[in-house]
């Protein structure tokens, strides 16, 4: 029997059972639709984290304090913060593979503005925090290294600050007040957008640290330091020159453990990842079990088929079909309704995925080879689930077939 002639037989006895094909492909396209979405929500969080840590700068290096026990118990990280503005000054003169350094002295504080007040994040940096971060201003100006050294009281606010104290006004020239001190704007950030974290990146005030340490915090802890390399390839090379540069500052003898550590992009970039992607692929496993159930289904349905027609079945072998051409036949149906269902699922899936990005705001992405993957493990279980009924209804004995009732 040629390959035309297999696909009409299957296409008949699918049209012949119309609700039978639909609830028994059923299966296939709920678990096709699940594997869809689940990865689509996967790989839509993996690549919007993979921005939003893009948007730290470029080839950035994170320095931080170390963590401190008590009895036993981690009391989290910058619990034992040795970090000082001497340490990222010696890193700056010393550092041949570091391409900037910012110390950043983090503090909150109710600022009041033009139109209103509001609790932010206040950071207090040196002039090389933007090119580290990559931040340039949508109006206005950094401040200077003169404005550092002095300890200027000037501040720039992100696009969430400077909507919330002067919506519809332009900032710069105003004053604003944080806690008891007067800071004149001098810029607008750039709005940058949701963070990593998922916090709002663009609700922060940022002025010199200097201004930060005497003005608002009285104290001169830095909470953590920022630091670049000349490329990204001189990453790892620049974390060891950093690490030396520190342990040699804090005086630490060889074998004695560090008091800081040390993060960057790409490590972070990885970890993250890996961490949705598992998260992806597990979703995407637990909803594939539908696939299975559905394909549990198409067997069992193809069992009844191959009951039902037994009698045909003895007919097409009594004028000469073989036990090869009646396995293909049942294969084949088996295989049309799991295809079938898998692009209903297919499209089924984009729907649910593009539904549920509208609801809830969520990212999503379909990558092409999860779409190979789902419909192509559809076929693979029309073949695995139709093998055995076909493999019956071949072995049947064409006299006891006629016979059959």
């Amino acid at each position: 029997m040629n390959q035309s002639a297999l696909l009409k037989v299957a296409a008949d006895s699918i049209a012949r059972n119309k609700m039978r094909s639909l609830l028994t492909m059923l299966g296939i396209v709920i678990g096709v639709a699940a594997v869809i979405v689940m990865v689509a929500i996967g790989n839509g969080a993996s690549l919007q984290i993979e921005s939003s840590i893009k948007k730290m700068g470029t080839n950035v290096i994170m320095i931080m304090p170390t963590s401190t026990t008590h009895a036993g118990a981690s009391l989290g990280a910058a619990t034992y913060n040795k970090l000082t503005v001497a340490d990222a000054m010696k890193i700056k003169r010393e550092g041949t593979l570091v391409a900037a350094v910012s110390p950043v002295v983090v503090t909150e504080a109710q600022v009041i503005g033009g139109q209103g007040n509001w609790k932010t994040r206040i950071n207090g940096v040196s002039t090389d925090f933007f090119s580290i971060r990559d931040w340039s201003t949508s109006s206005g100006e950094v401040f200077t290294d003169a404005d550092v050294r002095s300890g200027r009281k000037v501040a720039l606010l992100g696009a969430t600050v400077a909507n919330k104290l002067f919506s519809g006004s332009d900032p710069i020239g105003a004053h604003i007040q944080i806690g008891r001190v007067p800071f004149m704007v001098v810029g607008i950030l750039q709005a940058k957008g949701g963070g990593g974290g998922g916090g709002d990146e663009d609700d922060v005030v940022v002025m010199p640290y200097t201004t930060a340490q005497t003005r608002l915090k009285g104290d001169v802890d830095i909470g953590h330091m920022f630091a670049s390399a000349f490329s990204a390839s001189q990453m790892p090379a620049a974390q060891e020159e950093i690490a030396g540069i520190l342990r040699d500052a804090h005086r630490l003898t060889p074998g004695a453990e560090d008091d800081f550590f040390l993060r960057n992009q790409i490590e972070i970039t990885r970890a993250i990842t890996s961490t949705t992607r598992t998260m992806s692929a597990l979703l995407a496993a637990i909803a594939s079990i539908s696939l299975l159930v559905g394909g549990i289904g198409i067997m069992n349905i193809m069992l009844v088929s191959v009951t039902e027609r037994t009698h045909e079945i003895g007919i097409r072998m009594a004028i000469g079909a073989r036990g090869r051409d009646v396995l293909n036949q049942f294969l084949v149906e088996s295989i049309a309704m799991s295809v079938m269902g898998g692009v209903v699922g297919l499209v089924a899936g984009y729907a649910g995925a593009t539904l549920l990005r509208r609801i809830t705001g969520w990212p999503v992405a379909t990558p092409l080879s999860a779409v190979l993957i789902a419909v192509g493990f559809s076929a693979a279980v029309g073949v695995f689930f139709g093998l055995y009924p076909a493999r019956k209804a071949a072995a049947l004995n064409p006299i006891e077939a006629l016979r059959y009732e």
